[in-house]
């Protein structure tokens, strides 16, 4: 695998190819996403208008297999900003390292890291300080869990993530054979940088 970085509009020739692949890959447990192209592309304008930020593209011959977004929380989705305020906590202090997603051949060879590694570096060279990101809650009993599923908890502690208790917020998106969105919790971790 290589890894490029893309910033603001140097998206754009990428967009199809981060919209597939997220499709694909949220279709998986825990986020169960039935998701669509034209949802996806207007999802990833926000990254696009952003000239702070950083979406890390995995490569295997050409082909995109992984993908990892980042950029200022203030210019993230208002729900994703809206427990940070809540909580009097400015949402322009914090970097968001949005979502990474990886095919299944490629996981455990550490592009985990590298995605980390790539967005905490986009985030001090645009001056913050902090970072987080959210991760859906789901039930343990949840039907469509799978049996022996291992949460990310412990990479993203070892990366020095914490939970930040009170911070949940809710987002919306149509779960797999389900014809309407539902709002769904996420809970906030973070760290300094």
């Amino acid at each position: 695998m290589n890894f490029t970085v893309e910033r603001g509009t140097g998206l754009e020739p990428h967009l199809e190819a981060i919209a597939r692949l997220r499709i694909e890959i949220f279709r998986e447990w825990p986020y169960l996403y039935e998701g669509s192209v034209e949802y996806e592309r207007d999802y990833l304008a926000d990254y696009v208008r952003c000239p702070q930020s950083a979406v890390v593209l995995a490569w295997d011959r050409g082909e995109l297999v992984g993908a990892s977004t980042s950029l200022p929380l203030a210019a993230a989705d208002a729900d994703f900003q809206a427990p940070f305020a809540q909580n009097g906590l400015d949402p322009e202090r914090y970097f968001y390292l949005a979502e990474s997603v990886l095919q299944r051949p490629y996981r455990g060879q550490g592009a985990g890291h590298r995605f980390f590694d790539a967005r905490e570096a986009a985030a001090r060279e645009s001056g913050y300080t902090q970072a987080t990101f959210c991760a859906v809650i789901r039930p343990d009993d949840h039907p469509a869990r799978p049996a022996g599923y291992r949460p990310l908890d412990g990479f993203w502690r070892k990366r020095g993530y914490e939970p930040a208790d009170g911070l949940v917020c809710h987002y919306h998106w149509p779960d797999l054979g389900e014809d309407g969105e539902t709002w769904k919790p996420l809970q906030f971790w973070w760290r300094s940088l």
